[in-house]
């Protein structure tokens, strides 16, 4: 068949298969894997060669990883040093002593168990980070965690390559004397595998950088684009060429790349590649299912692949416990991530190479990591029925605020640094008001002060009703949680269309999405402090008080007008930063205006004086 060919009926199979599946509530991924299985050699045997098309799907893993790596500046990357050290090391080897364990205890060597529990310890980086972003997880408590669970695992599978000789041919006798170890080539390897990576690194940030520039100021679009791939794949094959993970290479490329000017077009041009390589992925692994295989052992491969998930769901809801996650956020975790890993397909056909796994196993293992990958969205509907059900009970059976206080006239939402000022303001001029916190002890102390504070999640309706929202003039959101400001402004403006809702944002970006939400006043954090500061700094140059007042004044005017003026642009970057310019300038002339006008009036008043 030729690549028009397979190119056609790979879509068609995506295009049929993925609306069908979405629309029976099974979501897109399930639906990648129904069309493989239907292509595949194992029912209309439309495409034979698997191996071939898994490879070159990989590069969607690669893209993926690319993309992942953009959103992170090497500080970020540095500040998340602990979770991708503590849970991912923690995870892997928990899994790992956890499915060994059971393969020893069911008949296999200790080699080939050990080996067995590294290979399915690790998950899938393409599910689990799709799935993610499907359900707009990525940046929660539990997609961190997941990140950095799942970049440990992608670098943890360079040494596993480099020590699966060394545990086929090791045993636990020489273990124990010490007599087994790995070659000076080996330990020169990971030396190499190190230091080029290094080189990479730090070669990458002062040449990508320049390059990029360069193929910029050619003005053509499409060059960009060649060269954003040409950057990905070229890094990545590099990374395959000294031994280490294709992944890894795009990973590093998008740290590099991450606090440049170009980071949003990299994104842009790659983004479309990336979903259509994903998706082929998927298929490619659906191809891969061995449906002879279990048609023959149905209870086997199923009963392997529930265990497996079990097993590992039950290793991270307690690591995401122990490490102090909410026992949602653990759940979640749990849910996302028991599946196999799409790196067992290399990891297995190594083992077989080298003797630690014999190809019958590698082949029902295979199979039982494709079965796992195709229920984990089922895992993940099961955590989010169960995360209902116990908040819907914590919700009926969670007191409600006792509010002794008749019809307040302001409700605020987060009683911390911020909400405290506007209280204690409020309480100067006897405004009644009443506020909410979900931080006990915070509220015990605000409470020893006179402040009329009580505890409740201003996120919940109930909690609203009680704290007489529906007969308060005004609403002040001022927790500290941006997300959770856009929820409980959301919930307010829904429930209490009558109420004005005055909302502390931040940042610019974030009163663009409060603006969004319908909230009446936006109130930037940083704002009215910066302003003072200013203000002092020009009193400190030499200016007088009305005049630094009055610079101020109308920078803080026409800053206002300029929020709502930009706000209508937001999703246009090239437009803001050109409005931002324009509006620079425009204030740099009415500031150099009102000079003119200041020095005429002090001419004039010399000239009366003498």
């Amino acid at each position: 068949m030729s690549l028009v060919q397979d190119t056609v009926l790979f879509l068609a199979a995506a295009v049929v298969a993925v609306p069908v599946m979405k629309r029976l509530g099974f979501g897109a991924l399930l639906g990648y894997l129904a069309a493989g299985v239907a292509i595949g050699p194992w029912l209309f045997g439309l495409v034979s060669d698997v191996d071939s098309i898994l490879h070159f799907a990989e590069f969607g893993v690669v893209l993926l990883l690319f993309l992942i790596g953009l959103e992170l500046h090497p500080s970020r990357l540095w500040a998340l040093r602990r979770p991708i050290l503590g849970l991912g090391s923690s995870q892997v080897l928990l899994s790992a002593a956890i499915i060994a364990l059971a393969a020893w205890l069911i008949g296999q060597r200790v080699q080939t168990a050990v080996v067995i529990g590294l290979v399915l310890a690790l998950s899938s980086t393409a599910f689990a980070l799709q799935t993610l972003a499907e359900r707009k997880e990525l940046r929660t408590q539990q997609g961190r965690a997941a990140f950095s669970i799942l970049l440990f695992q992608d670098l943890a599978v360079i040494p596993l390559l480099a020590v699966l000789p060394w545990i086929a041919t090791a045993s636990i006798e020489k273990v124990t004397d010490g007599a087994a170890g790995m070659s000076d080539t080996q330990w020169l390897a990971i030396f190499f595998s190190v230091f080029a990576v290094a080189v990479a690194v730090i070669g990458g940030r002062y040449v990508l950088r320049p390059f990029l520039k360069l193929v910029a100021a050619a003005d053509v679009p499409e060059l960009f684009t060649a060269a954003a791939l040409l950057v990905v794949l070229g890094m990545a094959l590099l990374m395959e060429e000294i031994g280490l993970s294709m992944a890894l290479g795009a990973f590093l490329a998008g740290v590099l790349l991450a606090d440049t000017q170009y980071r949003h077009q990299l994104e842009g041009d790659i983004e479309p590649f990336k979903g259509l390589l994903l998706g082929l992925f998927f298929i490619a692994v659906g191809m891969s299912m061995d449906l002879g295989l279990l048609l023959a052992s149905p209870l086997a491969v199923f009963g392997v692949a529930i265990a497996l998930m079990a097993a590992k769901l039950v290793v991270l809801l307690v690591l995401g416990l122990v490490a102090g996650m909410r026992w949602e956020a653990a759940l979640a975790l749990g849910a996302v991530l028991p599946q196999g890993g799409e790196f067992a397909f290399v990891l297995f056909g190594q083992a077989t190479s080298v003797g630690a796994v014999d190809r019958q196993t590698a082949d029902f293992l295979i199979l039982a990591v494709a079965v796992s990958m195709a229920l984990t969205p089922l895992s993940v509907g099961l955590a989010d029925r169960v995360r209902r059900t116990f908040a819907q009970r914590a919700e009926a059976e969670a007191p409600l605020p006792e509010v002794d206080e008749h019809d307040p006239r302001v409700v605020i939402a987060g009683f911390g640094r911020f909400g405290q000022i506007v209280g204690r303001l409020l309480n100067i001029r006897r405004i009644k008001f009443v506020a909410l916190d979900s931080d006990n002890a915070r509220i015990e102390v605000a409470r020893r002060f006179g402040n009329l504070a009580y505890f409740g999640d201003a996120n919940r309706l109930q909690v609203l009703e009680a704290a007489g929202t529906g007969k308060a003039e005004i609403f002040v959101v001022a927790v500290d949680d941006p997300d959770r400001a856009i929820e409980i402004a959301r919930m307010v403006r829904m429930h209490f269309p009558g109420i004005r809702v005055y909302a502390r944002a931040i940042d610019r970006f974030h009163a663009y999405r409060l603006m969004e939400v319908g909230v009446d006043a936006v109130i930037r954090e940083m704002f009215g402090s910066s302003i003072d500061m200013a203000k002092a700094v020009f009193v400190g140059l030499g200016e007088s008080n009305r005049r630094a007042n009055e610079l101020t004044r109308t920078f803080k005017e026409y800053d206002e007008q300029l929020l709502r003026e930009q706000y209508r642009m937001q999703g246009d970057e090239s437009e803001l930063i050109r409005s931002s310019r324009e509006a620079a300038v425009h204030l740099a002339g009415l500031f150099e205006h009102d000079r003119e006008l200041s020095d005429d009036d002090e001419s004039r008043g010399r000239e009366a004086a003498e």
